[in-house]
């Protein structure tokens, strides 16, 4: 799908397939999807149905992606990135109580990094999801910028040589936890194959305002990529910007109500769109993605569930904002199907 040029500024819908599906299962997942009218869809934890069990992308054989794309195509289905855990392991290896794995950079590089890159390209996206890597726990982030700016900007460069782009999310814990050290990591980095990812949610389980996440997206905002679409309705938490206990959020929801301030950041976000969008059609991706990641029924430091309905309900509350701040998308309508019969 190539996005049409219009009076008003477009954004291409996708979401994390796997968030519909509770044995995620490429069927039920491939299914909703076509269903709701998307054409793109973010690719994560992957369950053939093949007695193997669920396993996260990065642990498909040749032969197993091989068979999920397929099974896209036969609904019609394209990638829109590799949700990855690139960057979810700890910086230094440390005995500091936390589960999180420490593996040597170099050999990390070599191995993790370049299978993502690899994976990218089977799966015909240009697009890697990840992430700024674990400081020592109760340890002040801002003290490893450094580090990590060292660590993204050989990543960002192992991408680039694959003519791909790396999306780095905002997320808690991790020491881009916030707009403002994200923000100074991209200045620092400085690399054309790094885009920053802005998800909202990430920035209310942490205790941040509307008109701090707001603040966070602005200075965020020449570096941003793509969004993850979800919110949250409870600001209330232990220590506000501090270590928070992934496994205990449960209150998120879709993008029209929550903490988040989604209109105004997307009525924002719609004046930088054109410019965005022409660069990421020069290399080779269709528009700029809004990635629904909606955790409705649950959310933890890997992934999150929302079952059939709550991505539906989900992709209804992004459109309906969209539609009242002046952004386009695409569903798919009957015209689509003619198409793909050939008519």
């Amino acid at each position: 799908m190539t996005i049409k040029k219009t009076p008003r500024p477009q954004v291409v819908l996708t979401g994390f397939a796997d968030e519909c599906s509770n044995t995620k299962t490429m069927v039920e997942q491939f299914a909703t999807f076509a269903a709701l009218g998307l054409q793109y869809y973010s690719v994560r934890f992957v369950n053939l149905g093949d007695g193997q069990g669920v396993k996260n992308v990065m642990k498909l054989t040749t032969d197993e992606i091989r068979q999920v794309v397929a099974l896209q195509n036969d609904y019609g289905l394209n990638v829109s990135s590799i949700g990855s855990p690139i960057g979810k392991i700890k910086l230094l290896d440390v005995n500091d109580g936390l589960k999180d794995a420490y593996v040597p950079f170099d050999e990390y590089l070599s191995n993790d990094v370049r299978r993502v890159c690899d994976l990218a390209h089977m799966f015909e996206t240009k697009l890697i999801r990840g992430f700024s890597f674990y400081q020592p726990k109760d340890d002040d982030p801002k003290k490893y910028i450094s580090q990590v700016v060292d660590r993204l900007g050989k990543i960002a460069e192992t991408c680039h040589r694959s003519d791909l782009t790396f999306g780095l999310e905002v997320e808690a814990n991790l020491v881009g936890c916030n707009g403002w050290i994200l923000a100074e990591i991209y200045r620092q980095v400085n690399h054309p194959a790094m885009k920053l990812i802005f998800d909202a949610a990430n920035l209310v389980v942490q205790g941040y305002t509307t008109a701090e996440i707001f603040e966070q997206y602005e200075v965020m905002k020449s570096g941003i990529g793509w969004m993850h679409i979800k919110d949250y309705n409870k600001t209330t938490v232990e220590v506000k910007g501090g270590r928070q206990d992934e496994d205990k959020m449960k209150w998120f929801v879709p993008c029209d109500r929550g903490y988040a301030g989604h209109e105004a950041i997307l009525r924002d976000f719609a004046k930088i769109l054109p410019s965005l969008t022409e660069y990421y059609q020069s290399r080779g991706v269709p528009g700029v993605f809004l990635d629904l990641e909606p955790h409705v029924k649950g959310g933890g430091q890997f992934g999150g569930y929302s079952g059939c309905d709550g991505l539906g309900v989900a992709l209804r509350a992004l459109c309906k904002t969209l539609d009242f701040v002046g952004i386009d998308y695409h569903l798919r309508d009957f015209e689509d199907l003619r198409a793909a019969r050939g008519f």
